[in-house]
């Protein structure tokens, strides 16, 4: 099964960049979509332009009511095909401020796991699916300006592999895809020091692409391997002058 005649995808983080993207493109491809984020209005929009694909839930990650919500949503659709994490926090934190570290953790690993197992032990139990996660570049190595973001994205990374590893030794016929895009001209983007942004729209496609194909890493766009080529290449003490 390709993912893009899959009838039932539900994105976690859809009201605006690369999942708002993914949605569109998935609705193009002809499937049922469940989308949320945080932002009610930028879910109802959506809606308003496609009602017969759509069904929508608005709720924060953080809270206490992923798996309900994913459950609604699951029912809501009439199933689920592929699942994709896309829900993301980062901010620079260089004064090690505790709020920023706290929320970056509660969105990027508790809120990732708790529903990622759930979403894979729905396709062992369904007999099929795809888990997607929108990781980062950042996962590569450690930041001193945002130490909880790259780590929070290098587990997301590992779990990842974890379930792409775990599928296989049950052979449960699971497709895990780890999405590392660079930086992707979304709100999510910041600082000073960028370079290679790409456009949302580009970057959506590559990952709508990389998930179809059933690949199980992507760099978005594919130049950004060669980053993380290098930043596996460089010795330790240089990169930590470097960060």
């Amino acid at each position: 099964m390709t993912f893009s005649s899959a009838k039932k995808v539900i994105i976690i983080g859809a009201s605006s960049g690369i999942g708002h993207e993914l949605a569109i493109l998935y609705v193009q491809a002809g499937c049922r979509v469940g989308i949320t984020g945080r932002s009610c209005d930028a879910l109802a929009r959506i809606k308003t332009r496609f009602p017969e694909q759509i069904v929508t839930a608005c709720f924060d990650t953080t809270g206490t009511e992923n798996i309900a919500q994913l459950e609604s949503l699951i029912r809501r659709l009439g199933g689920m095909d592929l699942f994709i994490y896309n829900a993301g926090y980062g901010e620079a934190s260089k004064t090690l401020e505790w709020n920023i570290e706290k929320a970056t953790t509660l969105t990027n690993v508790n809120g990732f796991i708790e529903m990622s197992v759930y979403a894979f032990n729905f396709f062992e139990r369904q007999g099929h699916g795809a888990l997607a996660a929108t990781s980062s570049i950042a996962a590569m190595a450690g930041n001193g300006i945002a130490p909880a973001y790259s780590a929070s994205k290098a587990f997301m990374s590992t779990y990842l592999e974890g379930l792409y590893i775990r599928a296989r030794k049950i052979k449960a016929p699971i497709a895990v895809t780890d999405i590392r895009p660079g930086f992707v001209d979304t709100k999510m983007s910041k600082g000073e020091k960028r370079f290679w942004v790409m456009p949302v729209q580009k970057a959506a496609r590559q990952i709508f692409r990389a998930i179809e194909k059933r690949r199980f890493r992507v760099y978005i766009t594919r130049r950004w391997r060669l980053v993380a080529l290098l930043t596996k290449l460089l010795p330790g003490s240089l990169y930590r002058r470097m960060a």
